[in-house]
């Protein structure tokens, strides 16, 4: 079956992410731009522009189209942006970040999707990235601090270390609160100098999760 991979990004931005109040223009015109099929298994690329998730490695993938476009869209990323990006896969979401801000650090811990992530970020020439191999949960404490962490795949719970590694003056984190194995709820956490605001976003629907969640002791 022949597909028609741009008009089937059209179709993405006009009925996923439009509708459900994805506005900015120069969001909507990366998704529709960038190839998602180009990063995604051979088996998913006919309907890598489907509202599903697409599976990368063990119990991680690319969330629902919609939901990678909240996350970008609620980050509010700014040219002038120091950005980690916690898990970058082969490099889709990571590419996305990197075209608006002006440092893009990533971390990710699975060698094949490391491979496949460099050869991505080469292919687009993207001269502003780092590829870091490490532990998801930790950040990168090395290149702090940050002016925005994003995680976009659910944990159960966020390390304190996240906001230790972020800026005192505005710097934010968005990421995906795991409630149950089915569902999670997206965050914003604001940061200004000793204190912080945390904001619900949004709800998503995905399996995917980077952490364990820690067995309670029961009586």
């Amino acid at each position: 079956m022949n597909l028609n991979f741009e008009i089937a990004r059209e179709r993405m931005v006009d009925n996923q992410l439009r509708p459900n109040k994805i506005k900015e223009e120069k969001i909507l015109n990366l998704f529709k731009s960038i190839p998602k099929e180009a990063f995604v298994k051979k088996e998913h690329k006919s309907i890598c522009y489907s509202d599903q998730d697409l599976i990368i490695s063990i119990k991680r993938g690319y969330l629902k189209n919609l939901h990678l476009a909240q996350i970008v869209s609620s980050a509010k990323i700014t040219a002038e942006d120091k950005v980690l990006h916690v898990g970058g896969l082969t490099g889709y979401v990571s590419v996305i970040i990197a075209k608006i801000c002006k440092e893009l650090i990533i971390i990710e811990n699975d060698e094949n999707n490391i491979l496949q992530l460099k050869e991505n970020i080469k292919k687009y020439n993207l001269e502003n990235v780092k590829i870091i191999n490490n532990e998801l949960n930790e950040g990168f404490n090395n290149e702090k601090p940050y002016d925005l962490i994003i995680i976009d795949c659910p944990i159960y719970k966020l390390n304190i270390k996240f906001i230790e590694q972020i800026n005192n003056k505005g710097g934010r984190i968005i990421y995906i609160e795991k409630t149950n194995e089915e569902i999670s709820k997206a965050y914003k956490i604001i940061k200004m100098m000793e204190s912080y605001s945390k904001e619900y976003l949004f709800d998503v629907f995905t399996k995917f999760v980077i952490d364990k969640k820690k067995e309670e002791f029961e009586f």
